[in-house]
């Protein structure tokens, strides 16, 4: 692996909870995993956590096994799992090293939504004055295809602060199947990109395919293992306590093969967790390190991320609700419970609930951007591009996303300030001061030069309404029209031979 990785945000992380509060939520996690214990859907899952020392039992008739996990248990996981996860790439320079020690934060896409949000300029005329026209974006919504999927991904390649890739479209096409879907959007990924690939398992059946093909991009299996191009994320849990069976099969097949895993929860404060903050984030605590566990029980030192995706319910309809001030406290909580493991964490920000860009979206996903990213998580996932719940991924919210994302890691910058900063501004006050004009531009232009200098949001709008959108529209066009980083035609052709079910339109 090269030592020349992506280097994220490094912040002062900002702690929500003192102490003695982190040590409460451990201790009430460590009381819900002994009563009333986790409930396992799963044979093997109950075996493994049964040789390893917890009291199992079968519940009844419904085939569940309830588990009751001793806090030894979650220490000697805790002690097994690696500090550090290394995220690989098809170029090493866009790796990602997650460190549990470190607050260095990573943004990527996420979410598999279903709709895609067009977006298109028209003209319109004033009824009042047929001499005024103006030019407004109006917005659509489809089905996201294999074709969308592609061009998320390349436009992602182009998204400076966009370090990782989930997909963040659900491919619908009419010759995707429940059989083919896992290679064509691995695959989709993976030739378009050369960041990170992260994503979840439709079928388990396609494991080896999937893995087979990451083989193929890395150079060989050992390639694969040393620079991991790909991850999986498994959702296991469902909330409250549960283990589920095709998950967890999902995860343990991911360990067996050496991979990165995110081990996620996503509990939803009001319905299937307390809307409470201290009862919700003991619950996903608890979920995420009976995964652990297990994981660990497993295969020690298996590489996995502490995966939290808390959410609120709207208590109208039961939706979720990232717009929430709670859903912000919620994942700040859980970023510092996962540094007091010393695991790295997969946390989640910039999600709207708004169902367009604007006024509305901006405020819902600024205020994720930039209080959870304080909090320091490695993998802050939803970032980029979703609207309306993650249920729409628009790409022109993507690259106004970016630019967001890079404001905030302005203002997260650590402080320039020691003695030789100091001096060398005092130095450049008297000379101002001597002067008679008393202006500090001239001594600006060395900052302006070095880039480091914020000059202005890059879509600013004019004094008419919705230029920063028609701005973003050209601006996504232009990134779109970039020349996707296909693999290697070799490598290309490798996978197309021994990867079965991709489709031929790929090509």
């Amino acid at each position: 692996m090269s030592t020349a990785t992506r280097r994220g945000i490094l912040v002062n992380p900002y702690l929500r909870m003192n102490n003695e509060m982190v040590e409460q939520i451990h201790r009430g996690s460590m009381e819900l995993l002994q009563n009333p214990g986790v409930e396992v859907w799963n044979e093997e899952a109950a075996a493994l956590y049964d040789r390893g020392g917890a009291a199992v039992s079968r519940r009844g008739e419904n085939g569940a096994w309830w588990v009751k996990i001793p806090e030894k248990m979650v220490r000697d996981a805790l002690e097994a799992a690696p500090r550090r996860v290394v995220l690989g790439a098809r170029n090493p320079e866009n790796a990602l090293v997650l460190d549990g020690a470190e607050p260095r934060v990573f943004f990527g896409t996420g979410s598999e939504t279903n709709f895609i949000l067009t977006t298109r300029a028209e003209k319109f005329v004033s009824r009042e004055d047929p001499s005024r026209e103006r030019v407004f974006p109006l917005h659509g919504k489809k089905r996201g295809t294999l074709e969308d999927l592609c061009r998320a991904a390349r436009l992602g390649e182009q998204l400076e602060h966009l370090d990782f890739f989930i997909r963040p479209v659900n491919i619908q096409d009419d010759d995707i199947t429940e059989h083919n879907k896992d290679v064509n959007k691995f695959f989709a990924c993976l030739d378009n990109m050369t960041k990170h690939v992260m994503a979840g398992l439709t079928e388990l059946e396609q494991m080896d395919n999937v893995v087979h093909m990451a083989e193929i991009v890395a150079g060989s299996a050992g390639e694969l293992r040393r620079n991991p191009v790909i991850s999986f994320i498994t959702c296991l849990t469902k909330s409250p306590l549960q283990l589920v069976d095709d998950a967890t099969r999902k995860m343990l097949a991911a360990v067996e093969r050496g991979l990165p895993v995110v081990l996620s929860s996503s509990p939803q404060g009001g319905s299937s967790a307390p809307v409470a903050e201290a009862g919700m984030v003991v619950q996903i605590n608890a979920e995420i390190l009976a995964a652990v566990v297990l994981s660990q029980l497993a295969r020690p030192g298996a590489p996995v991320i502490y995966g939290s995706v808390p959410v609120r319910a709207r208590m109208d309809n039961l939706h979720d609700m990232y717009g929430a001030p709670e859903f912000n406290q919620y994942n700040v909580d859980c970023v510092q419970m996962a540094r007091y493991y010393g695991l790295p964490v997969y946390s989640t920000g910039g999600v709207a609930d708004a169902k367009v860009p604007g006024i509305q979206a901006a405020v819902e996903k600024f205020f994720s951007h930039l209080y959870v990213t304080m909090s320091g998580p490695h993998l802050l996932h939803y970032a980029f591009g979703l609207l309306e719940e993650t249920q729409t991924f628009c790409f022109e919210q993507a690259v106004l996303d970016n630019e967001h994302i890079g404001m905030v890691k302005t203002v997260m910058e650590a402080p320039e300030i020691d003695p030789e900063t100091i001096n060398d501004n005092l130095e450049v006050i008297r000379k101002v001061m001597q002067s008679p004009h008393r202006l500090f531009a001239r001594y600006a232009r060395k900052r302006i030069h070095s880039g480091r200098l914020y000059m202005g949001y890059p879509f600013e709008g004019g004094e008419e309404y919705d230029e920063t959108m028609l701005r973003a529209m050209e601006a996504t066009e232009q990134l779109l029209a970039k020349p996707a980083p296909r693999l290697p035609e070799e490598v290309r052709q490798r996978v197309f031979d021994e990867v079965p079910g991709i489709l031929d339109r790929l090509k």
